[in-house]
């Protein structure tokens, strides 16, 4: 196995001089040192080809004792010295203080056709970072990560990446939804690639401790890895256009989120990536009836803070801690405040160029604005699937508005409920739709061609990860497979795949995993 390996983060920043792996506050560091749990009983169970080609790995590679040893924390590569990083955050508005990686070890950082990536196992043992935990993972919430990451990638949503899936063979005591019923698990390890895992506590912590002096060789380290045509000469000016940069990535993420109908759970600013990537699948979930109340976190259930509706409002939020932290290196409150303020201009713009692309318009017109709002409060009248809604509305002819609901029947939970003024609302929205389409210089093959590169129609829907989980639990993961494959192809028919398109089934509205999860899902 040959890795071009090219470590950097932990060659130019600041290493915590202390190689014992206890729990303590670390000071004036990016990152402590730290060396993988070995595990009892590893197994492979899956390796997504596209990373192992990626990184200049081969299938054969991927089949050696040392990809497996190495992709499950029992051996380090030589010339390797795997570190956890240091970071802080806000957790549900409120400031946590230092947290950094608490189950995540970084082995690496390979180069291959010019591109960067660092190699991380996640629930591959305790750091200095791991506070009360363990720092392992368990199979169900590893499969959820593994799938979700490479399912967001085929979706084109900016994401981290995932290498591969394994069992430790040991066994890990989790308390599902914290609710004091802990029970043993399949302990798991899964190896995440990213171009950088850095996130918006990185440089958080270093301010709240007042340790300008790292804020600033960090920000300068990302500025010249991962921003370098900014310049080589760093001012508070190129300070400045770096924040710009990280809120233009991190709408442009939040956008994609929206546009699939992905609700991340947990936006806490030390899940937040400075690169605008979709980064720690905790407590994720896929809207199935179209809500903006919806969240899958039940530590988020009272107030529901990250729910679907207010993830661009959160990025905002993280964004304006994110500044509040590079203040010193900037020191200009109305120069940040300005970009805060494009942020939510540009939101607002970009949401509504999104919400054409799903209905298939690609010209300008003024009254879009309220066709959109008023199809969305449509949608929130009676329980209809996001995902099949829009997908379906690829069938809708323009010259036939009064066959609207017959398109997108198949998207209702109730079909019922759609009668007297709820239909009569529906086909007033559909006779304006078509009006509108008129105004498109495309055929309604073109328009359905073009609806359906954006609208999905394969998402991985709460209760499928679960019924890979059930099913891996018991020794049988061919449907992790199944799966990831369906996953790669979501904008495709797929019609042998026809099953999977399908609403959610009742057994799963409240059952542990579809609709309810915790951050140790």
């Amino acid at each position: 196995m040959k890795l071009n390996i090219k470590d950097k983060f932990n060659v130019a920043l600041p290493a915590d001089p202390s190689l014992e792996n206890t729990r303590r506050q670390v000071k004036n560091s990016c990152f402590s040192y730290v060396t993988p749990k070995k595990t009892a009983n590893p197994e492979l169970l899956h390796v997504s080809p596209e990373m192992l080609q990626n990184l200049g790995l081969t299938e054969a590679d991927s089949k050696s004792e040392t990809f497996l040893k190495v992709f499950t924390g029992n051996q380090v590569l030589p010339n390797t010295k795997p570190y956890a990083m240091c970071y802080g955050g806000h957790q549900f508005g409120n400031w946590a203080g230092q947290l950094g990686d608490g189950r995540a070890i970084n082995l690496f950082e390979v180069e291959h056709n010019s591109q960067p990536w660092i190699l991380q196992l996640k629930g591959a043992g305790e750091t200095p970072y791991s506070r009360t935990a363990d720092g392992l993972a368990v199979l169900r919430s590893s499969i959820r990560e593994y799938l979700c990451s490479e399912a967001m990638y085929h979706l084109g949503v900016p994401t981290t990446r995932a290498l591969s899936l394994a069992l430790s063979g040991n066994k890990v005591l989790r308390d599902v939804l914290y609710n004091g019923n802990s029970a043993y698990e399949k302990g798991a390890v899964v190896a995440r690639v990213s171009p950088s895992f850095l996130r918006f506590g990185s440089y958080q912590i270093f301010a709240a401790r007042q340790d300008n002096e790292t804020l600033k060789t960090l920000v300068d380290f990302t500025i010249k890895q991962h921003f370098s045509h900014l310049g080589n000469i760093i001012t508070p000016e190129t300070y400045l256009e770096f924040f710009k940069e990280v809120s233009e990535l991190t709408l442009d993420m939040i956008v994609h989120w929206q546009r699939v109908g992905f609700v991340h759970g947990v936006m806490n600013t030390d899940n937040m990536s400075i690169l605008g990537l979709t980064i720690d699948y905790g407590p994720y979930g896929w809207l199935e009836g179209f809500d903006y109340g919806w969240t899958p976190n039940t530590t988020d259930k009272q107030h529901k803070r990250y729910r679907y509706g207010n993830q661009p409002n959160i990025g905002l939020w993280n964004l304006m801690q994110l500044a509040n932290a590079l203040y010193p290196l900037i020191e200009d409150v109305p120069a940040l405040e300005g970009v805060l303020e494009a942020y939510k201009t540009n939101f607002d713009i970009a949401s509504l160029s999104m919400m054409r692309s799903k209905l298939g318009l690609r010209t300008e017109v003024d009254g879009d604005k309220f066709l959109v709002q008023d199809l969305e409060e449509q949608l929130h009248v009676t329980e209809t699937d996001m995902t099949i809604f829009f997908r379906n509305l690829s069938d809708f002819k323009k010259d036939e508005p009064f066959n609207g609901l017959k398109a997108v029947e198949d998207s209702f939970y109730m079909p019922k409920e759609v009668s007297g003024a709820i239909e009569e609302k529906w086909n007033d929205w559909f006779q304006r739709y078509a009006t509108r389409l008129e105004q498109e210089p495309f055929s309604d093959e073109e328009r359905k061609e073009k609806m359906n590169t954006v609208n999905p129609k394969y998402v991985l829907r709460n209760y499928m990860a679960q019924l890979a989980i059930d099913a891996a639990d018991k020794g049988n993961y061919k449907l992790i497979d199944e799966l990831f494959l369906l996953l790669k192809q979501p904008y495709s028919e797929q019609s042998e795949h026809q099953k999977w398109f399908s609403k959610r089934p009742e057994w799963a509205r409240n059952k542990v995993g579809c609709s309810m999860l915790s951050c140790s899902s």
